[in-house]
This record gives C-alpha cells, structure tokens and sequence, in this order.
C-alpha cells in the first residue's frame, strides 16, 4: 500500500497532509505515526450507536483534538490544526455510523 500504511491510516495520513501543509521526510514519517496511533485510539471509542450519544462524539473530538495536538509537527499552524480536526471528525462521523465497522469493514 502506498506510504505503507492501511487503507483507514491513509485516509487519515492524506487528511492531514493535504492539500496542506509541505513536509519534509521526517516530518511526512511524523504524520504517519500520528495517523496510525489515532486510527488505533478512535476504533476504541466507537460504540453503537457513537453518533446519536453526545459524550461519544465528546470523546471522540477530544481524542482527535489531543492526538493532533500531541503529535503533528510544527508545520501544522492552530488554523491548520483545527481544520485538519474537523475533517478527521467529519471523515469518522460519515465512514464509521455504527461503531467500528465502517466503511472498511471489508478492506483489508
């Protein structure tokens, strides 16, 4: 698979790098790490029924929030971030509706 990541990380590797920011190779393997720590956090927070319960949508935002925060190189600038946040939600939110077996259930 490209960039040797799963077809979930890379949805999230290519969220959150682009169309912005330019990185470098370490900072792209940076990103990567991050991909993959967050695709493993969120499949932990998805319940049934994760959209219709306000505290799973919470702790899913604050989980991607925190991880992004904690782990995305210094290319990333607070507007960046905050949007690459709310396109990660807004991809979980359409590709997982019920718990962790999305859109991806079959791939793999």
């Amino acid at each position: 698979m490209r960039e040797n990541l799963s077809e979930e990380e890379l949805v999230i590797f290519d969220i959150l790098t682009r169309p912005a920011p330019a990185l470098s190779a370490d900072e792209r393997a940076e990103v990567k790490k991050v991909a993959r720590d967050l695709l493993s956090r969120l499949k932990t927070l998805l319940v049934l029924n994760w959209r219709q319960k306000s505290a799973a949508r919470s702790s899913l935002k604050l989980a991607i929030e925190d991880t992004l925060d904690s782990g995305l190189p210094r290319a990333y600038t607070p507007e960046l971030y905050g949007q690459k946040c709310s396109a990660i939600f807004e991809h979980e939110y359409e590709s997982y509706p019920e718990g962790d077996a999305g859109v991806y259930a079959g791939a793999g």
